[in-house]
């Protein structure tokens, strides 16, 4: 199949675009720029049949514990209302509207108390980048006061923040399922210390009693239950600095748009359903191909910080060696991702896109109406994003040699979103997380646990202990010495 070119796949069908693309609300999918014929596309989706993608889906909004390392469900579609069922005894939907009319008094509290200027958001990973995403995207919806994010243990950040503070106009939101993470227990305790015995401290966990001992009151915690996945958890409570920042109808418009991507996702046939296309394609890249990178370019510079929520929503899930049964897989799995905004992508690395040695297929992201007034920016910019995509299928003669070219057939998809605000960012966000679990499934892992990130943890609690150095090894036990001394 490489060898055939997309300019012959173009040049042999005038409707493949109009075969080739897909409509949601608010969204188009156009994926004619692929490495792909009909008759590719058709046994991609024998194959997503072949795997049970429609069972497990339903498994997944049913609450089944497709989370078989830790015997969970996973049920994020839960926290935007898409899924009605009972877990150990509890009415999750229930438990959804309760927290969320917390979330809700919370936000418009502070939102109305106005010495408050500023919230500043403890965790790290899952329980932070949501958040922190969102936030920066949503740069034109900010109601609330200004949002600081720390997540690396690295001391400088969280000086940096709170040197232009002051505890009597901060409130502090430390989100950890358990309340026992390294990082975020330490920077909340650095918080705790600079706040002077002020009461400005929310939790967001699992772990009630951690959280009331660490000073607490129970009215300012927020649950969350084993079911609500870290990466995947800025729908529950873990949202509240959103709700706080951009205000609480624009949170509720954010699970809309997220809801919007699950109804979609759940109902629409497989040959027309945005995930799977986009889950497929990946899987036929990377395992028919063996195409091992995948670019995110966001042609929106409120998306700066959306190739770092992919890569860590893509490769923590799917960054796995093993399948369901533990057993070594003979096949790969989750590519590498990356990515940056257009137009600074193409002053960067994306000459490696054009020409290089390997084929790193592309979503390139553009917003149809711009949410400022520089409408010839906004043109440009689109016209960059798209010429871009062009260049990489076609190709053509270096114009400043002509004895050499640029070969193409670099594939890539586009995905045109009518307009960049809450409700479609959260379907934008949901249907990637749809097309991460599609090819779980494919693969046939566990895209709920990260039991490789825990190692590194608890080695580091290790070393963290007297007498650590005995049981290091040789190297680790050196670099310790050194960075003591």
């Amino acid at each position: 199949m490489q060898g055939v070119h997309m300019r012959e796949l173009f040049a042999g069908d005038t409707t493949r675009f109009q075969k080739f693309h897909q409509k949601s609300d608010g969204v188009v999918f156009d994926y004619s720029r692929h490495i792909a014929t009909d008759e590719t596309l058709k046994l991609l989706m024998d194959l997503a049949r072949a795997a049970n993608i429609e069972d497990w889906r339903g498994k997944m909004f049913g609450g089944g514990k497709i989370n078989t390392t830790e015997n969970r469900s996973a049920l994020h579609t839960a926290l935007r209302g898409s899924a009605k069922v009972t877990i150990d005894g509890e009415d999750v939907d229930a438990f959804v509207n309760k927290t969320l009319a917390q979330v809700q008094a919370v936000s418009e509290k502070i939102n109305k108390d106005k010495s408050i200027t500023d919230i500043v958001s403890i965790g790290i990973g899952g329980s932070d980048l949501g958040s922190r995403i969102v936030y920066e995207t949503l740069q034109d919806f900010r109601k609330g006061p200004r949002a600081h994010f720390v997540s690396n243990v690295d001391g400088a950040r969280i000086s940096t923040v709170l040197k232009d503070l002051k505890p009597e106009n901060t409130v502090f939101v430390i989100v950890s399922k358990t309340f026992s993470t390294m990082e975020t227990i330490t920077n909340a305790t650095t918080a705790k210390e600079w706040a002077k015995g002020t009461k400005n401290f929310y939790a967001v966990t699992m772990n009630e009693d951690a959280a009331k001992s660490f000073g607490i009151a129970v009215d300012n915690i927020l649950p969350m239950r084993a079911w609500i996945g870290g990466r995947m958890s800025l729908w529950s409570a873990a949202g509240l600095p959103v709700a706080i920042a951009t205000g609480f109808e624009n949170f509720k418009q954010l699970l809309e748009g997220a809801k919007a991507a699950d109804d979609h996702f759940k109902t629409a046939p497989l040959e027309k359903n945005i995930p799977v296309l986009m889950g497929m394609l990946g899987v036929w890249y990377r395992n028919f191909m063996d195409f091992r990178v995948h670019a995110v370019l966001p042609y929106a510079h409120a998306l700066r910080k959306f190739p770092s929520y992919v890569q860590q929503l893509d490769m923590e899930s799917n960054g796995k060696s093993v399948d369901k049964d533990s057993k070594a897989v003979n096949y790969k799995t989750g590519p590498v991702v990356f990515g940056e905004t257009g137009t600074n992508a193409q002053h960067a690395f994306m000459q490696m896109l054009h020409h290089g040695t390997d084929i790193i297929p592309a979503d390139f992201i553009v917003i149809k109406k711009a949410g400022h007034k520089l409408a010839e920016h906004h043109r440009k910019l689109n016209a960059n994003a798209l010429a871009q995509a062009q260049a990489l299928m076609q190709g053509a003669p270096d114009p400043k040699n002509p004895t050499r070219s640029f070969d193409g057939n670099r594939p890539s998809s586009t995905l045109v979103l009518t307009k960049l605000d809450p409700w479609h960012l959260g379907m934008l966000l949901a249907l990637y997380e749809h097309k991460i679990f599609v090819q779980g499934i494919i693969w046939n892992i566990n895209s709920f646990d990260q039991w490789g990130v825990e190692l590194g943890k608890t080695l580091a609690t290790s070393l963290l202990a007297p007498g650590a150095a005995t049981f290091a090894d040789q190297t680790t036990n050196a670099l310790m010495q050194i960075l003591s001394e």
